[in-house]
């Protein structure tokens, strides 16, 4: 039985802030605020500090809306900062990535708008982003066409074909980019949803009505995941989102006795059982996650918290 001093240990502290706060200050206050979600941030700051800093193999694993939005700057410094040894992602990243790379611009745009009246005007809608038709598909399609015309390849390995789509894209705010320049494979389990996977399905059955046959082999995918993971010795996450590309990385991970290290930013829920509302803890359940691992969950818009919490995180591993 627990002891009920073993219980009141630590008391709130109110806290005040000041204009002269810095984000670690901010992070610490959040510590001394404790409730609600506030010590979640800071457990965050303090595991992904040390994950990143102990793990010999990181992974970066998130949802492709986020880069519709200015956080594609943030996530391409991350991988620019040497702290990414893996990224795990969705195909809508490599659409949206590849088109703001070569120049499309994606707008400010609200909610609360007629759809219909968006169709009319040619105007994707991504949340509270406006997205001209002109911007998305096409130059995605075009592209990928080039690239592929260029290497003449029979058997596509896709992120071999990332790195080559990595290279030929000159932005610095580029997801591809970076993980081009830190040599970091990014894995699209999920590869033909999106533009730049259909893209290479419309190549193909243009190359066989020339008589020529492309393969897309997935199982190298798999294949590098398998190496890295069985070569690791700590294995650290941050996830944002959830999803194939939350599971492929917690899959993974099982193989070798699980995460040491987990970071969980996400706005779903585990109440109805999906992957992407699950816990750590249910991770541990399946070997996904050690039992010793340390892990926390961050409820709340990645576009708030990622900034405030990878400042931090620079600020205690410079």
């Amino acid at each position: 039985m627990v002891d009920r001093k073993d219980l009141l240990v630590e008391r709130i502290e109110d806290v005040k802030v000041d204009p002269n706060d810095t984000v670690v200050d901010l992070i610490e206050k959040f510590g001394k605020i404790h409730g609600f979600s506030a010590v979640n941030v800071k457990e965050a700051v303090d595991i992904l500090s040390e994950g990143l800093s102990e793990a010999d193999l990181r992974f970066l694993s998130f949802t492709a809306n986020l880069v519709a939005t200015g956080l594609r700057g943030v996530i391409a410094q991350l991988i620019d900062k040497g702290l990414v040894d893996v990224i795990v992602t969705t195909c809508g990243t490599l659409d949206h990535d590849v088109a703001r790379a070569l120049g499309h611009e994606y707008y400010k745009g609200y909610f609360n708008v007629d759809d219909k009246m968006l169709a009319e005007l040619e105007i994707h809608r991504l949340g509270n982003v406006f997205i001209p038709f002109e911007n998305y598909g096409p130059p995605v399609e075009k592209f990928v066409h080039q690239l592929l015309d260029e290497l003449e390849w029979e058997e596509i390995v896709p992120w071999k074909l990332l790195m080559e789509a990595g290279s030929k894209l000159e932005d610095e705010n580029s997801i591809l980019r970076k993980a081009y320049e830190r040599n970091v494979p990014i894995i699209v389990p999920g590869i033909t949803d999106g533009a730049f996977g259909t893209a290479i399905l419309t190549y193909s059955e243009k190359k066989r009505l020339e008589g020529k046959k492309i393969y897309l082999n997935l199982l190298e995918d798999e294949r590098l995941l398998s190496q890295k993971v069985f070569n690791s010795e700590k294995s650290a996450a941050l996830i944002i989102g959830g999803g194939i590309s939350k599971h492929h990385v917690i899959w993974w991970n099982q193989f070798k006795g699980g995460l040491d290290y987990a970071v969980y930013l996400t706005t779903a829920l585990e109440f109805d059982g999906s992957l992407s509302g699950a816990q750590p803890r249910e991770a541990i359940s399946w070997g996904k996650l050690k039992p010793s691992g340390k892990s926390v969950v961050v409820y709340g818009d990645a576009t708030v918290l990622l900034p405030l919490i990878l400042s931090a995180v620079y600020a205690k591993i410079k």
